[in-house]
């Protein structure tokens, strides 16, 4: 029988080495805990429903079948979900974004991943009020445990002050009833409360106040490498992804601002900039 000698198994051995080096890492399908809102915010995400959860939802398991890896949504407030996330108790948070929680992700080492998908965050009036100036905004409702970015200077110097809601019902209902003089909500999902309701608004995207374009993120503290092959997904998976977003009959933010900027009657440098 012919045995290796010293060299041959030196040989062996550095081969495989080389092989191990050379072979980029692999995440092997696994259970991930994802921290979800307990908000009803569709299209973009409603993880409470027994049935349709949203966009979000049906892109993260569009890559879990692409992967093989499987993901258990755990549903709290808005507040605990970084908590939970430090403590070790959930894998990913969804949706997340770096803006929200510029205050303690220094310190965690948080990472993203690219967007899932971009909303439109606006300040919703009565269309009766349109092109009022900022300073008539008082009174601003936002859901419980939302972060206000575009209104911080605002509210700190409390020229605005803050009516949390539970949900973004609540919140339209306190505008139709002028409880509040704006709300801080995204577009299309305060478009779909009001196709819902008939007896809400009619409300407008005001462009001449505060807005911006927000990016819904899937965040983690110590799964870099799955964060990358999600990563991945959304690069390559582009056409599927377009697919799953006309499902939910999403405006396009360019779309939203035209849109308003005719029922306005304004033109592009009307339009609010943040200083």
């Amino acid at each position: 029988m012919t045995r290796f000698g010293n060299s041959n198994r030196f040989t062996v051995g550095l081969f495989l080495l080389v092989i191990l080096l050379i072979t980029p890492p692999t995440t092997h399908a696994d259970n991930f805990v994802v921290g979800t809102q307990d908000i009803a915010y569709l299209p973009y995400y409603n993880f409470p429903s027994t049935h349709d959860k949203g966009v979000g939802w049906a892109i993260l398991e569009a890559f879990a079948k692409e992967s093989g890896h499987t993901f258990e949504y755990v549903v709290m407030p808005v507040n605990r979900l970084q908590i939970e996330l430090n403590k070790g108790n959930l894998d990913f948070v969804f949706p997340d974004n770096q803006r929200w929680n510029k205050h303690i992700d220094s310190v965690m080492g948080k990472i993203y991943s690219n967007a899932l998908i971009d909303s439109f965050a606006v300040t919703l009036v009565k269309t009766e009020n349109i092109n009022r100036p900022l300073s008539h905004i008082k009174r601003l409702a936002i859901p419980q445990g939302f972060t206000p970015a575009k209104w911080t200077d605002l509210i700190a110097t409390k020229q605005v002050n803050v009516n949390e809601v539970e949900n973004v019902y609540q919140g339209l209902r306190y505008l139709q009833s002028d409880t509040v003089d704006a709300m801080d909500v995204e577009y299309n999902v305060a478009k779909r409360y009001e196709e819902r309701f008939a007896q809400l608004g009619p409300f407008t995207a005001d462009l001449t106040l505060p807005h911006n374009s927000v990016a819904f993120c899937l965040s983690s503290l110590k799964h870099p490498a799955l964060i990358e092959e999600f990563n991945t997904f959304l690069s390559t998976h582009k056409t599927l992804i377009e697919e799953i977003k006309q499902q939910y009959h999403i405006a396009s933010t360019q779309d939203v601002i035209e849109e308003n900027k005719r029922i306005q009657k304004i033109d592009n440098e009307d339009i609010w900039r943040s200083q």
